[in-house]
């Protein structure tokens, strides 16, 4: 995967009137295909929020599309001169513009266009931090999203991509974060490298299975946890789970047969957590 590092660009402001214009095409395609997110190492992030979100953060921004919203907003316009300073080419676009490029009728004010982060497996370091959640084929991007956010709530310290997941850089995943995804480091790593991780991990390496027989709000964790959740039709791989030190199980007393990974994963991670939580 390639990683868009900052470089010494000089910003502009371009106004774009034609839907066929390259960079149009060029956002259409990040927003469209993740091969052309992974070859590229850009990702689209739609809304003011996000883009204040990611510039407070230090992200490398590329372009910060203004609609004819923007271009009247302060905040919005304070967000294009941070970006152009940084290098970014800011695109003064129409409503139609906008729409193209993100393919909504309904097209939001600001569109930027960002370099992706994404760590190693040897790059996550365990020391000094308390928690990270580990997600084994994750296909659902607003599932993705939503776990970003909450681990992001509860104070976590990153998130890792186990074997073939969802793009965390897709534009629904990003829309779900709600610019956490701009706060919490993303590792990316295949199942043997996880493994090897697991091994060495020095806390609790706690998994939510079929097989565990351990209440969840039973175990001492250990910090730092590494909390592993699988697969949402498929659950966590018996292999994934013999590299655990806890199998442990949410009580179900209705006739739901499952709950939805992202609102297990924030229960469990709220029970990790809870002696650093206060109101």
């Amino acid at each position: 995967m390639p990683q868009s590092g900052k470089s010494q660009r000089i910003g502009a402001v371009k106004q774009i009137t034609s839907h066929s214009n390259p960079i149009v095409k060029e956002i259409k395609g990040l927003v469209a295909q993740r091969k052309h997110r992974s070859q590229s190492g850009l990702f689209v992030a739609e809304g003011l929020k996000l883009a204040t979100d990611a510039l407070e953060a230090g992200w490398d921004v590329r372009y910060l599309a203004l609609g004819p919203e923007g271009r009247d907003n302060p905040i919005a316009q304070k967000a294009a001169a941070t970006a152009k300073a940084r290098g970014a080419l800011i695109l003064e676009v129409s409503t139609a513009v906008m729409s193209a490029m993100t393919r909504k009728d309904n097209p939001q004010m600001v569109v930027g266009v960002y370099g992706q982060k994404l760590l190693s497996a040897t790059e996550v370091d365990p020391k000094g931090s308390n928690l990270w959640v580990a997600l084994d084929r994750i296909r659902d991007p607003g599932n993705l999203g939503t776990i970003i956010r909450t681990v992001d709530a509860v104070g976590g310290a990153g998130v890792m991509l186990v074997g073939d997941c969802t793009d965390p850089f897709a534009v629904e995943a990003v829309r779900a974060t709600m610019g956490s995804l701009f706060h919490v480091p993303l590792a990316r790593m295949t199942k043997d490298e996880f493994k090897a991780l697991a091994e060495k991990w020095p806390g609790t390496v706690a998994a939510t299975h079929l097989k565990g027989s351990v209440d969840y709000r039973t175990p001492d964790y250990k910090e730092p946890v590494l909390l592993v959740m699988g697969n949402e039709q498929k659950g966590l791989e018996d292999d994934m789970a013999d590299a655990c030190s806890t199998l442990i199980r949410i009580p179900q007393v209705g006739q739901a047969d499952s709950l939805n990974l992202a609102v297990a994963t924030g229960i469990a991670l709220y029970e990790v957590r809870r002696k650093h939580l206060e109101l």
